[in-house]
Formats: C-alpha cells, sequence, structure tokens
C-alpha cells in the first residue's frame, strides 16, 4: 500500500512541528504550508491524500482554502479536517458545510485526530478489537 500523503496548512510553527512528527511516526507523507496562498500551490502540485487545515491563516483564512480547492481540478474531493482555536460553536457548522470531514479545536486530541485521519482516508486501525462479553 501505497504511503499517504497528508498536507498540514498551519501558522504555529511549534504545533507544526509536533503534528508533523506524529504523522510521519504513523506512517504518513508530510508537506506543510503556513499561509493561505502558499497551501493552495502545494495543494495543486502535490495532491495530498488529506488535509489538515486551519481556519485562521496569514494570506486569507481556511474557508476560502476550502472554496479554492473544490474548484480545482486534482484537488476537488481532498478530505479536510479543520484543525482551528476558533470556537467549536460558531464554526465547526461552517466548516463542515463548507466541506470539512471532521472539525477539531486546539489542542485536540491525538488519539481523536489520528482516527479521524484514518477514517477520513478509508484506514482502519491494525489493532482494533471489540469485545461484545
Amino acid at each position: 500500500m501505497a504511503t499517504k500523503r497528508i498536507l498540514i496548512v498551519e501558522d504555529d510553527v511549534d504545533l507544526l512541528r509536533g503534528l508533523t512528527m506524529r504523522l510521519k511516526a504513523n506512517g504518513y507523507e508530510v508537506v506543510n504550508a503556513t499561509d493561505a496562498i502558499f497551501a493552495v500551490s502545494v495543494a495543486m502540485e502535490e495532491r495530498p491524500d488529506l488535509i489538515i487545515l486551519d481556519i485562521g491563516l496569514p494570506g486569507g483564512d481556511g474557508y476560502v482554502i476550502m472554496d479554492r480547492l473544490n474548484k480545482i481540478p486534482g484537488t476537488i474531493g481532498t478530505p479536510i479536517i479543520v484543525l482551528t482555536a476558533r470556537d467549536v460553536a460558531s464554526d465547526m457548522e461552517r466548516a463542515i458545510k463548507a466541506g470539512a470531514r471532521a472539525f477539531f479545536q486546539k489542542p485536540a486530541d491525538n488519539d481523536e485526530l489520528l482516527a479521524a485521519i484514518r477514517k477520513a482516508l478509508g484506514e482502519f486501525p491494525v489493532t482494533a478489537s471489540t469485545n461484545d462479553t
């Protein structure tokens, strides 16, 4: 199975570094962008399998990025997970309507974020087990 490529769009360098390390440790290839303008060009060039997207970014917000990506051949339909410091009550519904597969408020639980990534990519946890007894 080919390694999945994830684009992280995040302007907080420390968060970007930590998230990159976690994703690489889980077998993903990671590319990143720190502003809205660069994010669109990286997405067009790299064709990621999934995008983790902040909403508040220099050069435009995450909603502008989602709108642009949904109009560019090759990026249409790319799964997007929003990871933002913005308020859940005011932004979650808007993000989902704009096409996000999941919405997380910073700081996100690492296991929940990884589960959402796997779900959006159609992957299943290797160690999943259920015990109904």
